[in-house]
């Protein structure tokens, strides 16, 4: 980021200040997001095994699937790859989106990786990720504006493999919510929560409220019940703090960005592709997040033809939501029920490429959960983007 600020024309210390603002705000974002693993990891645990469920496909978690796919042969092309597609797109007018998020390009190698092992050529793995990696910039770029005005981004775009995926079935679930009778009618964003419920709509109660019913289910003591509600209480408070702190260093960097671009490219329109982490922290995202740990377990259950035991990428839940939530206009009751359909979807999709992706794992060398046959995520493996993708290059 410093670099990139020097490059497109600011002063050094403003640049310096700038970059180091933002590694302090994302190592603030991580340490709320590891509070809030830590705690939902081992309460998901406890209710699956008071709930007696046996399933055969372990929910590895993002980092393994990260791992995994930088590990994968794509892996080792994906990031000039990727910057490639992003300059030609850049250069052709396709999109008005600079990603600089580089280490999530994770998520075109994963595609390009469960392709390669798919068809048997890692040509064909390329070509998917480099296919993948346009298509989320022309989501990042169809969703900016969206994005900008409900976080209050300006000047950002989120060209992110995960969250940007649900867009496309967000929109049309939305649509179909509005003709629906009585439930059309139920505004609930965390606003119209504060006003009706007083004290109990502010966000951080409703993050002890969910940690509190969270623990109960668990059957955790009283200690272990509010350790929980104080922790989901703290994420709730923490998370949009160390959001602004990130952004307080974005602002400059974005404001040269946009002054380069205009001075070199004159009537365009740029945005910085930015990883997602720096919207979750909206109260209406981390709610709707915390109320579908539960609904993903219970459907993980009563699923027919589901197979995948939902664990280390619950607390991913937000990443999945993230971009539901501006579709809704915060309306936590409408992106519950979206989250709802598309996480029921995606176990069916993450049980799908299981065997794919316990083939790309031990290619790779992955070190399997103990006593675990086959392996999945929810992120990516019930990613319906990369599902269509995979679909469509088996035909080749």
């Amino acid at each position: 980021m410093f670099l990139l600020a020097l490059i497109l024309g600011e002063k050094p210390g403003r640049a310096f200040r700038s970059a180091l603002t933002i590694g302090i705000g994302f190592v603030g974002i991580n340490l709320v997001i590891g509070l809030l693993v830590n705690n939902l990891g081992p309460a998901a645990q406890a209710m699956v095994e008071h709930m007696g469920v046996h399933l055969n496909v372990i929910d590895v978690g993002w980092p393994a699937s990260a791992a995994i796919a930088f590990a994968s042969k794509v892996g080792a092309f994906v990031i000039p790859i990727g910057l490639l597609v992003n300059i030609i797109m850049l250069a052709t007018r396709l999109t008005k989106t600079v990603n600089v998020d580089l280490w999530n390009y994770w998520h075109f190698a994963f595609t390009g990786a469960l392709v390669t092992a798919a068809t048997g050529s890692l040509t064909w793995g390329l070509v998917a990720a480099a296919i993948n990696a346009a298509i989320v910039l022309l989501l990042a770029d169809w969703t900016a504006k969206m994005v900008q005005d409900f976080y209050g981004l300006p000047g950002i775009s989120l060209p992110h493999g995960f969250s940007a995926a649900y867009v496309p079935i967000a929109i049309p679930l939305n649509k179909l919510i509005d003709k629906i009778p009585v439930i059309n009618k139920i505004e609930a964003d965390t606003d119209t929560i504060n006003k009706r419920f007083g004290i109990f709509g502010e966000p951080i109660v409703i993050g002890l409220i969910l940690g509190v019913v969270l623990g109960i289910l668990a059957k955790y003591d009283v200690k272990g019940i509010l350790n929980l509600g104080i922790s989901m209480a703290a994420v709730m408070l923490l998370l949009p703090r160390m959001v602004r702190i990130l952004m307080e260093g974005l602002i400059p960097i974005s404001e040269a960005a946009k002054a380069f671009m205009q001075k070199r490219f004159q009537g365009r329109e740029f945005y910085i592709g930015l990883d997602s982490a720096i919207a979750v922290g909206h109260p209406a995202a981390i709610a709707t997040a915390l109320v579908l740990v539960p609904i993903t377990i219970l459907l993980a259950i009563i699923l027919p033809g589901n197979h995948v035991l939902p664990f280390g990428d619950l607390a991913t839940i937000p990443f999945m939501v993230v971009m539901v939530v501006p579709v809704t206009k915060g309306n936590v009751f409408r992106s519950i029920l979206i989250g709802t359909i598309v996480i029921g979807v995606g176990l069916w999709i993450a049980t799908n490429v299981a065997p794919l992706f316990t083939q790309v794992a031990a290619e790779a060398a992955f070190k399997f959960p103990t006593g675990a046959t086959e392996i999945s995520s929810i992120c990516d493996g019930a990613n319906p983007l990369t599902w269509v993708i995979l679909q469509i290059m088996r035909l080749f």
